[in-house]
């Protein structure tokens, strides 16, 4: 079993912000693949299911971003599974919006919901799917950029890319993370970083 989760924060303040990518990344995975999300465990809203021969746990943290690592612990202590099977989508600071990065091991990047995962964890070595969200503009606090809304130029691709990184994900369970990579990343980069 792969557990899958989408980082963000609850609430409808913060629903359609930057940093809620992961939570609608997964809300996609599930609309696709016919897994309800609808239960409350593990501090979390969840669901379970099968993405091809592949089962699979979504889960979307409701302990806000800082503390996700809390609900990704009881879930996967719950559910039995090692680090190896657990998959985060998180938003992407450095990499250009709409661009898609999957990476193994390394360190936070300065994002609090990994941060969290990996001390709660006690290690890095999970897979990320990082979604970009692009640089705030010069001056900006990148506190408030993440917390902000899309613009309407980002508006106009933002479902095509919430959708290609669900897809990616599929391919990443049912072919593998190299199929994946070379399908959904930039030419060159082809290797977990």
């Amino acid at each position: 079993m792969k557990v899958i989760v989408g980082l963000g924060n609850p609430g409808a303040r913060y629903q359609w912000t930057r940093h809620n990518i992961g939570f609608r990344v997964v809300d996609r995975l599930a609309e696709i693949n016919h897994i309800l999300l609808s239960k409350k465990r593990f501090k979390s809203i969840y669901g379970r299911g099968q993405i091809d021969s592949q089962k699979v746990a979504l889960l979307k943290p409701m302990t806000f971003m800082n503390r996700s690592g809390e609900a990704v612990r009881k879930a996967v202590d719950f559910l039995q599974v090692g680090i190896e099977d657990l998959v985060v989508i998180h938003d992407d600071l450095d990499l250009p919006f709409g661009r898609l990065r999957f990476k193994r091991r390394g360190g936070d990047g300065g994002h609090q919901g990994v941060r969290s995962i990996i001390e709660s964890m006690g290690g890095n070595a999970f897979l990320r799917l990082k979604v970009g969200i692009g640089r705030p503009p010069e001056g900006a606090d990148p506190s408030d950029y993440v917390l902000s809304s899309f613009n309407e130029i980002e508006g106009l691709c933002l479902e095509k890319t919430i959708s290609k990184a669900a897809e990616s994900l599929m391919v990443m369970l049912v072919e593998g993370i190299g199929a994946a990579m070379n399908r959904y990343q930039k030419k060159g980069k082809t290797e977990e970083e």
